[in-house]
């Protein structure tokens, strides 16, 4: 039973458990079991639930074959403590569930989580507004809206600002931006970083997804810059980095045997020792290396992994979401692991487990987790953290899309513009803001703000007696051209425009003058001659 396929979208982790509750459900063999002299029907064992969970989750699309027999077990745990399955005395919860002999059955309703009440689709607006050009103060507060400015131009500004369309050009000034603020280039990373997420995604809102109120754009811009030459963070307080000791035994363990030092006694399993070492610090965190916060984010980029490009720029993205510590901490990690798990020198650090898989289990819970116990954690972090642990070195670079996009932008922010003189538009002034009005009102915004300035600036043309005639024909037939239906409601007819604008003049031909001649033609005759 492979189930369906949870793709990219809200609340995804509580969709796969309710998906893993039904094919449990549905498909897990029940049959008569006897028990201290009495039999039970529509029972099974703990031994046959797990061997059939553990099928179920290696041959599911959602979860892989990376799923082990005891993250199997765990999960039946969680299922014996929210009442998924019960014992047949009707316990649940306050007792461990063994992987043995001991009987259990599904009671009559097992519990299924709700999703949460999604509020209407915003159309993006949840994403934070990127900064414009023209906005020079800090960022704007919504409760600090600016007045809309008024529609109403005056036909001497519409005289200046469409002084092309009548054949006149005025002068012009070149205006540049404030400088631009670090925190508005923390803005502006944060915008773009999250809007290019949600594009990877492939989702129409980041709604049960990502609060963009809890990503910091300062911690962006660290993760982005403030790197050394192999690209691992480096910090700013040295009270936030990992103990020199917990650096020197991952060092001592991704370099075995070179890592080693001469002075610290080899013994055999001395290499095992590190490692608990190492794990010990990383297992004590408080909190998942990648945040209860973003949880929905890397469990949403699951779903891309058979698309390996797509999911590798998913994760580029999103590890610049994380607080700096935490992404140096989550890199130095899997680059660890990626080498013990290369390292043929390195002698086995488990006598039953293989290398790699051993990794995965043991720091996979301390990379990823949910704030919810009920939750399918364990096997998501799996599938997680070994796709995350091949591609490392890809993961940690920063996405060349989005840095591209981000200094165009900036680049423009800080671009010089035209201003012309006697236009409407003043950048130097506070940033206007749109709001909503009547469509009555948006019609009667349109005559005020195009047809009246126009008739004004064609009367003015009109009742220029200082202009020359020649010119003032010659303006009004490129007006004519360039606002056909303001002309022609003017002039509706010849009579109309022969009435305002005096025809021209027709220009005479000379009369043809007949000079009168002394003599009349006579023939020709030669008189002299060049000869000698």
């Amino acid at each position: 039973m492979e189930g369906e396929v949870i793709g990219a979208g809200p609340y995804r982790a509580t969709k796969l458990w309710n998906e893993t509750i039904k094919l449990f459900r549905g498909g897990m063999p029940l049959r008569r079991h006897w028990a201290s002299f009495r039999y039970y029907d529509s029972t099974f064992t703990g031994s046959e639930a797990v061997d059939f969970l553990h099928e179920l989750l290696r041959s599911n699309y959602n979860f892989g074959p990376e799923v082990t027999r005891y993250q199997t077990l765990q999960l039946l745990r969680k299922f014996f403590k929210a009442h998924v399955i019960e014992d047949i005395k009707g316990r649940h919860g306050t007792e461990d569930f063994d992987d043995n002999g001991h009987l259990y059955r599904f009671p009559t309703m097992s519990p299924l989580k709700s999703l949460p009440t999604r509020p209407s689709w915003r159309d993006g607006s949840d994403l934070p507004r990127l900064i414009r050009w023209d906005d020079y103060e800090e960022l704007p507060q919504k409760e600090n809206v600016a007045p809309q400015k008024s529609a109403e131009l005056t036909s001497d500004l519409w005289n200046k600002r469409h002084s092309v369309a009548i054949g006149d050009v005025h002068e012009c000034k070149l205006i540049r931006r404030r400088e631009v603020t670090s925190k508005q280039v923390d803005h502006i990373w944060k915008s773009m970083t999250i809007t290019h997420l949600q594009r990877v995604l492939g989702l129409k809102t980041l709604d049960g997804i990502l609060d963009p109120v809890h990503v910091n754009g300062a911690h962006i811009v660290h993760n982005v810059f403030s790197v050394n030459k192999t690209g691992v963070v480096v910090l700013e307080k040295k009270a936030e980095d990992m103990p020199y000791w917990v650096i020197s035994a991952m060092k001592c363990l991704a370099n075995w045997p070179d890592g080693s030092d001469a002075k610290q006694p080899l013994y055999p399993g001395f290499e095992r020792d590190v490692l608990r070492t190492v794990a010990d610090y990383y297992q004590r965190l408080t909190e998942p290396l990648l945040t209860f916060r973003l949880y929905e984010v890397f469990v949403n980029i699951l779903s891309l992994l058979q698309e390996q490009d797509k999911a590798t720029e998913a994760l580029q993205v999103s590890c610049l979401l994380l607080p700096p510590p935490n992404r140096r901490r989550l890199q130095l990690l899997l680059r660890l692991m990626a080498r013990v798990c290369h390292n043929p020198r390195l002698p086995p650090l488990n006598d039953t487990i293989a290398t790699r898989t051993l990794m995965v289990q043991m720091f996979s819970h301390c990379v990823l987790g949910s704030p919810d116990d009920m939750d399918l954690d364990e096997l998501l972090a799996t599938k997680l953290v070994t796709f995350m642990m091949e591609h490392h070195n890809s993961i940690f670079q920063v996405n060349t899309k989005l840095r591209c996009q981000v200094e165009e932008h900036l680049s423009h922010l800080k671009r010089a513009q035209i201003k012309y003189a006697g236009s409407d538009t003043d950048f130097s002034a506070s940033p206007a803001f749109c709001k909503q009005i009547k469509k009555v009102d948006c019609e009667e915004q349109k005559v005020i703000g195009t047809q009246i300035p126009l008739q004004q600036l064609l009367e003015g043309l009109i009742a220029d007696e200082e202009l020359p005639v020649k010119d003032k024909r010659k303006r009004l037939k490129q007006f004519q051209k360039s606002y056909p239906e303001v002309y022609q409601n003017r002039f509706p007819t010849e009579e109309s425009k022969a009435a305002v604008i005096p025809e021209k003049t027709p220009r005479l031909k000379p009369h043809l003058m007949f000079f009168k001649l002394k003599k009349p033609l006579q023939p020709f005759q030669r008189s002299w001659s060049f000869r000698a």
